[in-house]
């Protein structure tokens, strides 16, 4: 008990420090696409055939979570790291609230949707899963495609 106590406390230390330190950087301009939503890999039919269904959840949700940062902005950017300013868009603290609120609700909306997927996911076909995994890296590739126009 004291164990989980003390890791609670260092939790919330630490969670509360991180937030004084983003606050203490008002001025830097963030990214409209979060720097995290990339992959580095892709698969092809035989490589995903070839895992566990344990392994194809996890990829199903990292290809899943960088689709739902990335395909609504696609009409601002296509490509992690694109700030505001590098649009022309005023850094007005209104765009900025903006900015935060979607980069709020994105996150609220992954966290509950890799939970309900965390829990469904492992009763679905192999091979559904497989086909939705290159479905994913296909618009992914698409995407990448998009950005060299």
């Amino acid at each position: 008990m004291k164990g989980k106590i003390i890791f609670f406390s260092i939790f919330m230390l630490a969670v509360s420090s991180s937030k004084c330190i983003a606050q203490a950087k008002p001025n830097l301009p963030q990214s409209i696409i979060s720097t995290s939503a990339s992959i580095r890999t892709y698969n092809d039919d035989k490589t995903l055939k070839a895992l566990s269904k344990g392994e194809l959840v996890e990829l199903y949700i990292e290809r899943m979570k960088v689709i739902v940062r990335i395909l609504p902005k696609i009409g601002l950017a296509t490509k992690p790291g694109v700030t505001m300013t590098d649009l022309g868009i005023p850094d007005t603290a209104d765009n900025k609230k903006a900015l935060d609120l979607d980069k709020e609700a994105t996150q609220t909306y992954l966290d509950i949707s890799v939970d309900y997927l965390r829990k469904m996911l492992p009763f679905c076909d192999k091979g559904q899963l497989v086909n939705a995994i290159l479905f994913y890296e296909q618009t992914l590739k698409s995407l990448r495609d998009l950005e060299g126009q």
